[in-house]
């Protein structure tokens, strides 16, 4: 079985960074359809960011009939509790939005901000959220940090410690999660050194 290796994509804006991760996490859940919980986390630096690329998820899942209707994305970013206005189910241009939805049936893949997977993990009412993967530490296998380079000085400290606290929750042994980062503008000329 092919391990994934940690991966850093570098290269400019709209240039397909997302493409690099998105067909290697589909793969996998495609894989294990038949384990549920969260099998990937995408954090994302801005609210904006992820609502975009949820769209763009939620496109690729609907246009490939292997994973159509069977692979399930969760936006997570501190919206989500009117059951009107946030989805509850994975659509053509849309991931399941609604919390509520969410914390029930974990989906496969969970986009979310820093933040929000600190309410994750450390509130009560987000608990079940983990249960499928409390029961199978195995399970979760990617974490894409988007934007990489926002994660700096103490926003850097803040999602280093929350990535320990993830693997500590879960149980997560050294090395299973295969971690992606990805960046636009992470550096130029004698910077990008």
């Amino acid at each position: 079985r092919h391990k994934p290796q940690a991966t850093l994509i570098t290269t400019g804006t709209s240039s397909g960074k997302t493409e690099c991760f998105l067909y290697p996490i589909l793969d996998y859940c495609y894989k294990n359809l038949d384990r549920r919980g969260i099998k990937v986390i995408i954090l994302y630096p801005m609210n904006a960011l992820a609502t975009d690329q949820a769209k763009r998820l939620a496109e690729a899942i609907w246009g490939d009939t292997r994973i159509k209707g069977k692979v399930t994305a969760g936006l997570f970013i501190g919206e989500g509790k009117d059951k009107k206005k946030y989805p509850k189910e994975m659509g053509e241009n849309h991931v399941i939005e609604n919390r509520d939805s969410i914390v029930d049936s974990p989906p496969d893949i969970l986009l979310t901000n820093f933040k929000m997977l600190d309410y994750a993990l450390m509130r009560h009412n987000f608990h079940n959220l983990w249960n499928f993967n409390l029961d199978d530490t195995e399970l979760l296998q990617f974490l894409v940090l988007d934007e990489l380079h926002t994660y700096d000085g103490a926003q850097g400290t803040d999602v280093a410690n929350l990535i320990r606290r993830l693997k500590l929750k879960l149980n997560i042994p050294k090395g299973q999660i295969c971690p992606v980062g990805t960046s636009a503008t992470i550096g130029s000329g004698e910077d990008s050194k």
